[in-house]
Parts: structure tokens; sequence; C-alpha cells
């Protein structure tokens, strides 16, 4: 397991690879999995390595913040597809581990090194289960198009920004012209993935059919 040495162009195609179908390292929304693999990372990687690429710019965004993204830190080499060899060495782990929960196993403790550690693990505990929740998002851009270049496109447009769900936050618009004096409404939106997804908005948008022929995603990106 793991996807060997990300300094390589070599272990690059594994990470670009690994990531076509998936938008972080592990789960659905960014954690400490994402953070070791960014550190293991000598840069940006090349234009053509797109997936890769999606996910540096992402995962660099919250470099203010990794600190508190959820999750525990594991050797490089723990994560990634499964047939790679893991060419990292144990001196790669991260430096910057606040403390050792769990000391050395070699060791002879006794009560008083216990009751330290049972203690730091509680206190750990208590601060992790603090951190807010990363709220995974999604920034979309909707072409709804109208029937005809008689159609209303103001009434459509209120049509549109009339539909309200909770996780929904409407943005900028334009007006596209597509031919035969037919205009499009191009609109954007950001969306909260847990409760808003696109078929719900498809379904709210062409009920207006009055004014809607269909509705078909333009641009759909994470935040």
């Amino acid at each position: 397991m793991g996807f060997g040495d990300l300094k390589t162009p070599a272990g690059l195609k594994v990470l670009n690879e690994f990531l076509a179908d998936k938008s972080y390292i592990e789960g659905y929304v960014p954690s400490q999995a994402d953070v070791v693999v960014f550190d293991a990372l000598s840069g940006a990687p090349p234009a053509d390595l797109c997936h890769v690429l999606r996910w540096y710019n992402h995962i660099k965004s919250y470099q203010a913040e990794k600190s508190s993204l959820p999750g525990v830190k594991k050797a490089l080499g723990q994560y990634g597809p499964a047939g790679v060899e893991d060419t990292t060495s144990a001196d790669s782990k991260d430096d910057d581990d606040d403390i050792d929960l769990f000391g050395s196993d070699d060791e002879e403790e006794s009560e008083e090194a216990k009751r330290l550690k049972e203690e730091r693990l509680a206190a750990y505990n208590a601060k992790k289960s603090k951190k807010p929740a990363v709220i995974a998002k999604s920034s979309i851009l909707l072409d709804v198009k109208p029937w005809d270049d008689e159609t209303d496109m103001v009434k459509l447009e209120e049509c549109v920004r009339s539909i309200q769900m909770d996780g929904l936050l409407w943005g900028t618009s334009k007006l596209v012209p597509v031919g035969y004096g037919i205009k499009k409404l191009q609109i954007q939106c950001v969306v909260e993935d847990d409760k808003v997804g696109t078929d719900q908005l498809e379904e709210q948008i062409t009920a207006f059919e009055d004014y809607v022929q269909s509705m078909d995603v333009a641009a759909f990106n994470k935040i």
C-alpha cells in the first residue's frame, strides 16, 4: 500500500490515478490524510496531472487551518492504493505531531506513567471533539434554457432565484446567446453537498415549465 516516492514522476502518476475518482485521500472531506500526502510533495504537480493538481490546489487552500482538520495522521505509506511498494522511510514521519500518546512499547511503565498517558489521551480526545466539523461545499454553474426568443428571461431568473433550500446560496448570473436570438440564463450557486444535489435543483427549476425548457450543469467544483 502507498504511492511510492511522491517526489518522483512515478509517484505523482500513481497519486494522479488514485485521485481520478476521488476528491480526497480518505473520505469525503479534507482530513489529516490529505495533510500528510500534501506535505510529502515537493511542490505543485505538473499541469498534465490534472487530478492531483486539482486536489493539490484545493488542499493548499486549507493550509491556514490544516492542524484543525479531522483525523489522525498516519505514516505516508499507509495511504494510497494497494500493491504499490512503500519507498518512504521511517524518518519521513511528520515532525509536527504534538504529543506521543502511547510512549515506547519497550519501556516498562510505572503507575505514574500510565496515569499521565491516560490524562494526555483524555485531553487529546476532548480537544479533538471540540473541533468544528468541516462542511463539504460545491460551486455549481447552471445553464437554464428557455423555450424560445420570446421567453421573458427576467421572469425566468426570478423563478430560479425563488427556489430556497437550506444549504443553497445563489450567486451571479448572466444571459448567454445560444443562437437565433435565443439566450440562456447562466447562474452560479454554492451548495452544501449533504443538503442539496443537482437532481433537486433540476427538478425544481424545470418545474417552471412555462419558462424553462431544460437545465444543464455547466461546471461543478468542490470548494
